[in-house]
């Protein structure tokens, strides 16, 4: 039985009613009906489109437009001129955009999509989760946006590779899985990137930090201190490493290694690199750790690592202790401490033999700051921690605690009230700063 036999076979357990509950017979489901009008005019589009190859996005979106009404008219259909611009986008959408998701990704207040197989589609907007209108067709329309997406990027999805991590032409990260491992039909979830690149003036007026937090961290990037921004999924991690990397200076060479490139830096000097998941014979797989390992002998003045899950945070460790300072990292977790303890098991993850306190020490030279990045309750992301690794005692790492968030009340619907505020320590590397030509006020470090 192929694939979409049994995905089709799947939609009869799993489609749900339009009041949200699951059905478990045929006669219950509910499908949108294609009309033979709408088939009729994908045909002809077809057809014309064929005739164009070689026309650019916005000429197949005229030709789109003109040919349609011009079909629709000579159909002498019984549709309103409203229906015909409602139907004409719909088709336009199928051929050259990405089916019932396209407007979700041209919604600049839509920050998340989220497909739940095909009668199901969540979107975030202002940090919550709202559920939308649109829906597919069946399983078969999931496959066909999820192919059309990752197809261009030589990447592959099916029985054998049920899962792929990919982006969009602006950036935008997609992740896809499907049956057997997804039990609701085929699943897409899509980070999407802001049309306007974030600055730190955006994140100091959203009240992600403070202007005092803004400043100091833009020194310690500029005076190469090594940098791990933690935090969960969801918390900004990646728009705050985009911003944090616009610091570093122009003149430097700077190598990027991500999973699905995202990162948006606007220097010239910069080398993105990409895993590539295995081949369909299973082999050929290049991972985050092959190319840490790599961009050691490409010369970086920067390594910009997208994020750190697995065995390469030895080879980061041992990078940022061996002269490639100033590199940036993210990682998931719900504290600077916690951070630490992950990264410990990820270091054990590369299948080296190490004494937990030479981890421990590998970790503590390396790293300069932790920024914890956190998605509170109401849907905003502020920094809540920016915390300094001074070194060790014993067998503990030395954390101290430089800017924290303090909540202080809750607002009206739900949003949270609070203030960015210095603990009263001055920087164990504020002589780093100095000597890169960075005087730190002392009110930035007075404390409440």
């Amino acid at each position: 039985m192929s694939l979409l036999q049994r995905l089709n076979e799947k939609n009869l357990s799993t489609a749900l009613t339009q009041d949200g509950n699951p059905v478990t017979s045929k006669r219950e489901i509910v499908r949108p009906k294609e009309s033979e009008l709408k088939l009729s005019l994908q045909s002809h589009l077809i057809a014309e489109l064929k005739k164009n190859p070689n026309l650019s996005d916005d000429g197949q979106r005229e030709l789109i437009e003109v040919e349609s009404m011009k079909f629709l008219n000579d159909k002498n259909d019984r549709l309103t001129y409203e229906g015909k611009v409602e139907l004409i986008r719909t088709v336009s959408n199928e051929l050259i955009g990405y089916g019932p998701i396209t407007s979700l990704l041209n919604d600049p207040e839509v920050s998340e999509i989220m497909v739940n197989g095909p009668f199901q589609i969540y979107i975030e907007k202002n940090g919550k989760l709202l559920l939308s209108d649109q829906y597919f067709r069946d399983d078969e329309h999931v496959l066909q946006v999820i192919e059309k997406i990752v197809s261009p990027l030589g990447r592959r999805i099916d029985e054998s590779s049920p899962m792929v991590d990919a982006r969009l032409p602006d950036g935008s990260r997609v992740n896809a899985i499907i049956p057997p491992l997804s039990l609701v039909g085929p699943a897409i979830t899509i980070r999407k990137f802001p049309q306007n690149r974030l600055q730190i003036d955006d994140l100091i007026r959203f009240g992600s930090l403070s202007d005092e937090m803004a400043k100091f961290l833009e020194a310690c990037v500029k005076a190469r201190l090594n940098i791990f921004i933690s935090g969960g999924t969801g918390s900004g991690k990646t728009s705050l490493l985009n911003v944090l990397s616009s610091f570093i200076p122009a003149d430097e060479r700077i190598v990027t290694i991500e999973d699905a490139a995202e990162l948006q830096l606007l220097q010239d000097h910069i080398v993105s690199l990409e895993t590539r998941p295995p081949n369909i014979e299973g082999k050929g797989a290049i991972s985050i750790r092959d190319l840490v390992r790599n961009s050691l002998r490409m010369r970086p003045d920067r390594i910009v690592i997208g994020e750190v899950r697995s065995g390469e945070a030895l080879d980061m460790l041992q990078a940022m202790n061996t002269g490639h300072d100033g590199s940036l990292a993210t990682g998931h977790s719900n504290s600077p401490r916690e951070m630490l303890s992950r990264l410990e098991t990820m270091v054990l993850m590369a299948g080296m033999d190490l004494p937990i306190r030479a981890i421990r020490e590998q970790m503590a030279g390396a790293i300069d700051l932790i920024i914890q990045q956190s998605r509170l309750k109401d849907g905003s992301r502020k920094v809540v921690n920016i915390t300094e690794v001074i070194g060790m005692e014993g067998d503990t790492i030395v954390l101290q605690d430089l800017f924290s968030f303090r909540q202080t009340g809750t607002g009206e619907n739900g949003k949270i009230i609070g203030k960015h505020v210095s603990a009263g320590i001055r920087p164990y590397c504020s002589e780093k700063l100095e000597q890169y030509g960075f005087e730190l006020p002392a009110d930035w470090f007075n404390g409440e």
